[in-house]
């Protein structure tokens, strides 16, 4: 007989970094969750890797160490290129930046982007889940069906170990279950997007590369040889590498494939005679999928049940870090009585627009690199006579020159800080190019980045970044760059930011604001203030000079910022507190004037 549990606040179905992430801040919040997971463990192979300047922001922005995070995976030095070869131990036909570790990218972002292998990245969040009494977790445990009663929530469950069912019952339902949500298909949320266009292998292997490699360290390396044409996401590249490969289903149907064919392909792609142990091999189908609608009732959609996109670009889990952020202060607004029902219909509004242009950017990376192996010769389907076509294109002058242009315009697909932080809430123009950020200030955009000395340690409880791993960096620049102008945002609070000569007007006004909450929400709603010259003071350079400029704090500005660090609105000197009201309200929906 299928019993029912007590209510649990959130259930959250899919214990992968977006499940564990949701449960984690909303830990944080103080609100109770329980996360159920399909199987006991994860997948070894480590998927994803690239955590971007937003998504270490985010992170450190709820408490997780982004220095303990950067003491795991690839190093800067390790990860900088990404190379063009015919074969690791071949010929190196071109190179570019991985994405922005430039020392200059620092004045956009705190955060340079980071190489972590997936699990890794997971394993540091349980770790942090497992320690919290708010976090119920429950693998080997499956999502069956749900009902939707209006104001709660009843999931059925099957615990795989007894195949036994029971359910829970929760006042929201939060499905994290990967591209093939089994919650989105009882849903029957519908996709947007391409179902499939080509079929990939990934193979996890342990080798020692460096001896191959030699100076020519990379995070990605793209294989032209047309037996392994694909690419290799050096984790690290003494030990843990993938090999994610094209491969024609009809000459090699799936069930074809096994650890001597992997070999084959895997000798092909390193071109030189080194042990390794093939550790796993998978088929996946690339995709482009961005579900119709994020929210059904009580139900919500997050990360991979949410979108999935190819792999060029590395935007799927950044997506999905990006996801859960932004829920959970809205779910914590709402069981927290400092926010409405509608401020949850507010997440499928500010992430859906997100994940739409993410999903055009991969396919868009993936064609360019497709034409780049047009060019290369190496698309004709005779294996041999496409290896001749590479060998005698990239001996070619003239034709060399084409080649390396392609490669030129394959930048765009390894640079993406625009769409990391730049991004606009409520902005539903494409960008018309991923790798340009401007920072500006207006509402719905990140609060612009700027490094600051903190006046009121009360106000950052966090520890100083740590940038030495930017080795170009003198010790006197590291110490300049320890704290940010977002590390002002506390995650549960709205932040306005004002200069020290309009302080005290802006203080009596949000005294005012203050005064006119109803009880209820004035004790849950946190309304902080951000004085510059108070509280905090600019470090002397370029970004800071900038920011001052956006922010126009001089003019007696005063900028609110969400608790995701998006600004909520920006007023002018002659502002009046029912103004700071009405933003509050229209956003948290509420009556605040009740």
């Amino acid at each position: 007989m299928t019993t029912l549990e007590s209510t649990h606040p959130v259930l959250i179905i899919g214990g992968g970094p977006s499940g564990l992430l949701l449960a984690f801040i909303l830990s944080q919040f103080g609100v109770p969750s329980l996360l159920v997971e399909r199987y006991n463990t994860r997948l070894a192979a480590p998927k994803a890797h690239a955590l971007s300047p937003r998504s270490l922001e985010l992170c450190r922005q709820v408490g997780l160490d982004v220095n303990e995070m950067r003491a795991q995976g690839t190093s800067r030095a390790d990860a900088y290129w990404v190379n063009f070869i015919t074969s690791l131990g071949g010929r190196l036909v071109g190179r570019l930046p991985y994405e922005r570790m430039d020392r200059e990218v620092l004045d956009a972002t705190s955060m340079m982007i980071h190489n972590i292998p997936q699990p890794d990245f997971e394993e540091l969040v349980a770790k942090r889940v497992r320690k919290s009494p708010l976090v119920g977790i429950r693998k080997n445990h499956s999502f069956v069906k749900l009902e939707d009663r209006g104001s709660y929530v009843v999931t059925t469950i099957e615990d795989r170990n007894t195949q036994q069912e029971y359910q829970v019952r929760s006042s929201h339902v939060v499905a994290c279950d990967g591209a093939k949500s089994a919650v989105r298909r009882y849903l029957g949320v519908e996709s947007e997007g391409e179902d499939s266009y080509e079929t990939m292998m990934t193979i996890h292997i342990n080798a020692d590369l460096r001896p191959v490699l030699k100076d020519r360290v990379g995070m990605l390396h793209w294989v032209m040889d047309p037996e392994a044409a694909g690419f290799i996401i050096g984790y690290d590249l003494s030990v843990n590498q993938v090999l994610i490969c094209n491969f024609d289903s009809d000459k090699y149907p799936v069930s074809a494939w096994n650890e001597a064919h992997c070999r084959k392909v895997v000798d092909k792609a390193i071109g030189a005679n080194v042990p390794y142990e093939v550790l796993s091999y998978r088929p996946w189908i690339l995709s482009r999928k961005v579900a119709k609608s994020y929210r059904v009732g009580n139900v919500f959609l997050a990360g991979d049940a949410a979108h999935s996109f190819p792999p060029t670009g590395g935007l799927g889990l950044n997506s999905g870090i990006g996801d859960v952020h932004n829920l959970a202060y809205k779910l914590a607004a709402v069981h927290g009585g400092w926010g409405g029902d509608r401020l949850l219909d507010s997440y499928e509004a500010d992430r859906r627009q997100v994940a739409l242009v993410n999903s055009l950017q991969s396919v868009k990376n993936g064609k360019q690199i497709f034409g780049l192996l047009k060019t290369i010769g190496t698309t004709d389907p005779d294996t041999d006579a496409a290896r001749r076509n590479l060998f005698r294109n990239i001996d070619d002058h003239a034709k060399m020159q084409d080649i390396s242009q392609g490669i030129e315009e394959q930048r765009e697909h390894f640079d993406n800080l625009g769409l990391h932080v730049g991004y606009v809430y409520g902005d539903d123009k494409i960008p018309p190019h991923a790798s340009t950020y401007t920072p500006v200030c207006i509402p719905g955009a990140r609060l612009p980045h700027a490094w600051i000395q903190v006046l009121a340690p009360e106000k950052v409880p966090l520890p100083a970044i740590d940038c030495s791993y930017v080795t170009d960096l003198s010790p006197a620049e590291v110490r300049a760059k320890q704290f940010s102008t977002l590390d002002l945002c506390a995650f549960d609070a709205f932040t306005l930011f004002v200069d020290a000569r309009s302080a005290a007007l802006w203080e009596h006004r949000l005294r005012d604001v203050r005064q006119r909450l109803p009880p209820s929400v004035a004790a849950s709603l946190k309304l902080r203030i951000a004085v510059c010259g108070v509280d905090f003071e600019l470090h002397p350079g370029h970004n800071s000079t900038a920011w001052l400029q956006l922010m126009k704090l001089s003019d007696g500005q005063g900028t609110l910022v969400r608790p995701d660090q998006h600004i909520l609105m920006c007023f002018d000197s002659q502002s009046r507190p029912e103004e700071v009201l009405d933003a509050l309200q229209g956003h948290l929906d509420l009556d605040l004037a009740g």
